[in-house]
C-alpha cells in the first residue's frame, strides 16, 4: 500500500496522522534493527491534548478505547517519521497495551482494541498482531494509556 492508499483509508475512516510527538526523556521513538521497527511507548493525543485519568475511576471504557486508538495513530506517525514511508510496514508484529486503571477494572482488552482494530482496518491481514493488555496503577504524566509496538519492515 502508498502513503496515499494509506492517508485515504485513514480519512474513509475518520482518521488522520498527528505529528510525531517528540521524545520527553532519554530514548528515541524508534529503533529498527534485524528488519523490526521497535516503537518506543505511545500516548494518547486528542485533539492535542493528552488524554489523562484512569480506567474504572474517572475515564470510561469508551474514552479509554479512543485512546488506545490514539495511541495506534501516534504509533504510525512514529513509524512515517522513522521510515519515511507507511508502504514499508510488512507486518504489524505485536502491540503492548498498558491501561491505567484501578484494581477492579478488568476489562483491558477491550481498551486495546482501539489500536488493534485500527491495525486490522488500516493493514488487513498484516495488521493482525500478538499482543499484550495489561492494567498498571499509574502511566507518565497521568495518561490513560500507553502503547508499545514491534513491527516488521521491509528494506529501504
Amino acid at each position: 500500500m502508498t502513503d496515499a492508499e494509506i492517508d485515504a483509508k485513514l480519512s474513509d475512516m475518520g482518521l488522520k496522522l498527528p505529528e510525531a510527538a517528540a521524545p520527553v526523556a532519554a530514548y528515541v521513538p524508534v529503533v529498527i534493527a534485524g528488519g523490526l521497527a521497535h516503537v518506543s511507548g505511545q500516548l494518547p493525543f486528542v485533539n492535542g491534548a493528552l488524554v489523562t485519568g484512569r480506567l474504572g475511576e474517572d475515564v470510561s471504557l469508551e474514552a479509554g478505547t479512543e485512546a488506545a486508538q490514539a495511541c495506534g495513530l501516534m504509533l504510525l506517525a512514529q513509524l512515517k517519521a522513522a521510515l519515511g514511508s507507511l508502504s514499508r510496514v510488512e507486518r504489524i508484529v505485536k502491540l503492548g497495551a498498558f491501561v491505567n486503571s484501578t484494581a477492579q477494572f478488568t476489562d483491558q482488552p477491550k481498551v486495546a482494541n482501539g489500536a488493534s482494530e485500527l491495525m486490522g482496518d488500516l493493514f488487513g491481514e498484516a495488521g493482525r498482531h500478538a499482543r499484550s493488555a495489561v492494567g498498571v496503577p499509574v502511566l507518565p504524566l497521568g495518561a490513560a494509556v500507553e502503547i508499545d509496538a514491534i513491527v516488521a519492515v521491509r528494506p529501504d
